[in-house]
């Protein structure tokens, strides 16, 4: 998937890709996106949905699912979705995203909304991929991954779940205890063959690190639940996307899987040694986390947060207990993150003005930067990990 972190692309690739902008649907409505042509072979009343930054790139989201219409498919977005989008059509899952011809990836799909008024896009998909026939690239994990459970239990929400861990390069050699990072999107975190829209390179940082003098630090990553990815990383309802299953997540983080690392690995169980972080509505659980759990993650990284996708976290921060004695909150947001970057970068600030009047003090609690080239993509979240790693974990107990 190449989701919001591509450059707009010009209007030539636009009609590249089969999309033009034709006359204006009825009155009311915004952009229309229609399929005029699906690929020879595509199952008769196939549901066909359209991801994008406007519903944090759900392929599967279900207010986006294309209605059939004419021959074709229509979808109208929502009123408020204006200025550069970024898209794809999807039969349900990335593994079943639009190809060209010969089934190879796409780039996003790139229009401008009108600022007013409305439009359409008419659009044909050459060919979905083929996730039997999709190659896919060597793993790149290191000898510090592994696998710890393909189904590691989540009682709290009746399901399972991949959970990865990485152990410090010295960690058999010696009887040391570690701090532990927890992270989200396992998939994404070490190894290209897992990952669906290019890894961070936790291991290959850490490594690195380690070989310059860090002491080291394991890494807990649990893969996202896919479809269930939004309602998992949210604990509030997002009237169009979903959403509200983000405090049972977490209290799954925190009071069970939490539990079981610090038995069976040599972790320094404290706050202050005990790190989440996240990018995108992994950065919004995080910041969650860090709130309602205080006392069991006293180090919180937070990347390019989707803060815009539940609105309460706000009031939630503002009411946070102040006297959280080491917690420390790492931000970092792109200039150039999504269709709409100035919503990211202005739900920053407004969360650092909250925080600030919640009771967080000072640079040794919380710090934040806006980067100008940022965007919503690992590229860039690969790119500052290592600063927010240092900076999260300095000063924490080390033997």
């Amino acid at each position: 998937m190449n989701h919001g972190s591509r450059r707009l692309r010009q209007a030539a690739s636009v009609l590249a890709l089969g999309g033009c902008m034709v006359a204006a649907p009825p009155a009311g409505a915004q952009l229309t996106l229609r399929l005029t042509e699906v690929p020879a072979g595509t199952p008769p009343g196939a549901s066909i949905y359209v991801a994008g930054g406007f519903n944090g790139w759900n392929p599967a989201a279900p207010g986006y699912r294309m209605r059939a219409e004419g021959g074709g498919y229509v979808l109208t977005l929502p009123g408020e979705v204006r200025g550069p989008v970024e898209f794809k059509f999807t039969l349900g899952s990335w593994d079943t995203a639009e190809a060209d011809s010969a089934r190879r990836d796409v780039p996003n799909r790139a229009f401008v909304v009108p600022a007013s008024g409305a439009a359409t896009y008419a659009a044909a998909v050459a060919a979905w991929v083929d996730p039997a026939t999709r190659p896919r690239p060597a793993s790149t994990a290191t000898r510090g991954v592994a696998v710890m459970d393909t189904a590691f239990p989540v009682p709290q929400l009746g399901r399972t779940r991949r959970v990865w861990i990485y152990l410090p390069p010295d960690y058999a050699a010696t009887d040391r205890r570690y701090p532990v990072l927890y992270m989200h999107d396992g998939q994404n975190l070490f190894d290209a063959a897992t990952a669906f829209s290019g890894e961070w390179g936790v291991d290959e940082a850490l490594d690195s690190l380690h070989a310059a003098g860090d002491p080291g630090v394991i890494v807990v990553g649990v893969d996202n639940g896919g479809q269930k990815r939004l309602d998992e990383y949210s604990p509030w309802k997002n009237a169009r996307y979903g959403g509200g299953e983000g405090d049972a997540y977490v209290d799954f983080l925190a009071t069970t899987l939490k539990p079981y690392v610090d038995r069976r690995f040599r972790t320094r169980p404290g706050a202050g040694s005990t790190g989440i972080m996240g990018s995108s509505m992994g950065g919004l659980i995080s910041l969650y986390a860090g709130l309602k759990y205080p006392e069991v993650f006293g180090r919180v990284g937070v990347f390019s947060p989707a803060l815009w996708f539940a609105p309460a976290i706000f009031p939630y921060a503002a009411a946070a207990d102040p006297r959280r004695a080491g917690s420390r909150v790492y931000f970092a947001t792109g200039g150039r993150e999504g269709d709409q970057p100035e919503v990211y970068v202005r739900d920053q600030e407004r969360m650092l003005e909250t925080l600030a009047a919640s009771g967080f003090r000072g640079r040794n609690e919380v710090s934040a930067a806006i980067r100008p080239d940022g965007t919503h993509a690992e590229w860039f979240w690969r790119r500052e990990f290592p600063d927010a790693y240092r900076w999260l974990f300095a000063g924490a107990p080390r033997p």
